[in-house]
Parts: C-alpha cells; structure tokens; sequence
C-alpha cells in the first residue's frame, strides 16, 4: 500500500463528541485531482479527513483529531453532529452523477487497511460503520449499491446483510419503519429510508417497496448476534 499524503485542507473545527462513526462516502467529481481541490477551497465548506483514490493512494486532509466538515445534516442512532463523532472517508468515485462504477480492488484494499486501524484506534463498532446514504437517506445515495460492503462485512469492519434462516416478521409498514428508526435510520422521509436500508442491505433491488426480504434481513439485524455473520 501507497504511503499516505498528506494534502491538509483548511476545512475543519473542534470536534464536541468523542470518535463513534465510521462515514464512507464516493466523491461524486470526475477525478481525483478535482475532488482533493474541493475538499481543500475554504469556500467549499467541505472536507474529509481521509480520501482514496482509485489506484490505493491515501491522502490525509484532516488531522483525526479535528471535525471535518463531510456529512452534512445527518443523523444515525440518536447522533446529529455526525461530523464531531465520526471519521471521514471519501472514496474516488464519479458517482451516479459522473458514470458510476466499481471500486477497484487496490482501492478496497487500502480502504481496509485504514479501517482496521481507525476502528481499533477508537473502538468502532460494525454498527457504526455506515455510508452516507445511511445517515443521509434523503439527501445522499453514496458510497452506493456497487460499494462492496459484503467484504468489509467479512472482515468484520461492516454489518453483514443476512442471509441465513430469515424470517419475515410481518411488520406492517409502520411497524417496519419503527424497527428501522431503532436499528438507526432517520425515517422522516420513510421512502427515502427504506431505500437507503436497501441500498445497503439488498443492494440488489432498490425500490423503497417494504417487501418479506427487508422484513426479515432487519428483523435479523436487531438481533443481538446479527444472522448471516459467520
């Protein structure tokens, strides 16, 4: 793996939370060089303490320390200063808007390198390890449904989605929202909130339908030993 570059943007406060959340985002620009120049304009307002581009090269922008400015409002799991409690990661990517494509190996691969040292650094757990979709839905759709989150899942840096002895509770819809509020979503927008979890958790199909297969991948989720984490 490259050596990390630092590449410092002046985009950044004090944090007010202690470190819980792992944000993943892609860049959504055309290339990397011009996504490393937005990060850094101080009229921008944005920025991420770490971007990946596609051949593995790490750049370091924000000290760890600081409170990059990467999630926007958000919210996941009762947190809405997500930028003060988590670790920005931006992923080199041209996103929907640019020609969305699948990440590359040499990417992943140093992606996994730095999250195994970001989340033992501070304790992360899996289930805060999210994209920014998930803590966005309404908003935002990145890293998106080519993000392989089924091999940071078996590295156990990710929840997996589960894929063993499902059983659909039958929620009614508003049931269903209910357990997604719980296990972490902001349902207020609830189409937006249901294709977020699909995004993530059956990439698949993402149709903000609340079908048997979300039932019972959430249900299993909410248990207190995820089914389909081997």
């Amino acid at each position: 793996m490259s050596a990390t570059i630092d590449t410092p943007s002046p985009n950044f406060d004090d944090r007010t939370l202690p470190v819980t959340m792992v944000v993943l985002h892609y860049t959504g620009m055309p290339d990397a060089a011009s996504a490393i120049a937005r990060l850094s304009d101080p009229e921008a307002k944005v920025s991420a303490h770490y971007l990946i581009a596609e051949d593995g090269q790490i750049v370091r922008m924000v000290d760890e320390s600081k409170r990059a400015w990467h999630a926007g409002k958000s919210f996941w799991r009762g947190i809405t200063d997500i930028n003060s409690a988590s670790v920005g990661i931006e992923i080199v990517n041209p996103g929907h808007e640019f020609g969305y494509r699948p990440f590359p190996v040499a990417q992943i691969d140093a992606l996994i390198g730095l999250m195994h040292e970001v989340t033992l650094r501070y304790r992360i757990t899996r289930g805060n390890v999210v994209g920014h979709s998930d803590i966005a839905p309404a908003r935002k759709d990145d890293p998106g449904e080519l993000f392989p989150w089924d091999r940071l899942a078996r590295l156990r840096l990710a929840l997996p989605s589960p894929t063993k002895n499902l059983m659909d509770p039958h929620w009614t819809d508003a049931g269903f929202l209910l357990a997604l509020e719980r296990f972490g979503y902001d349902v207020t927008d609830p189409l937006a909130a249901v294709r977020a979890f699909q995004r993530r958790f059956r990439p698949g199909t993402i149709d903000g339908i609340i079908d048997g297969e979300c039932r019972a991948k959430l249900l299993a989720l909410l248990l207190p030993r995820p089914m389909g984490d081997d």
